[in-house]
């Protein structure tokens, strides 16, 4: 499994869900499961962000699909950073 940097930003609707319903977090952590990925880690963040997300995925395809389909609901929108593991980046350097 490819790994993933999902980063995000609440919209106003998204900011009203969270206030009335703090666990559709975890909710949507299952939707993405459901649609291929798995959230590794997640952090709230303060600043120009809300949300950093470490997911994998099998591949650009299904991380694709997930991010489109998240930020589709109005409620979020979404950076996808393609992650590579230091020791492997070095690995290839050589």
């Amino acid at each position: 499994m490819a790994t993933y940097i999902l980063i995000s930003r609440l919209t106003d609707e998204g900011c009203a869900t969270l206030t009335k319903n703090p666990d559709r977090i975890k909710e949507v952590n299952k939707d993405v499961e459901a649609m291929g990925g798995k959230v590794i880690s997640q952090y709230v963040v303060l600043g120009q962000y809300d949300f950093i997300n470490i997911v994998e995925a099998p591949n650009n395809e299904t991380i694709g699909r997930i991010s489109v389909q998240l930020a589709s609901r109005g409620t979020v929108r979404i950076m996808t950073l393609p992650a590579i593991d230091v020791d492997t980046f070095i690995e290839n350097l050589k």
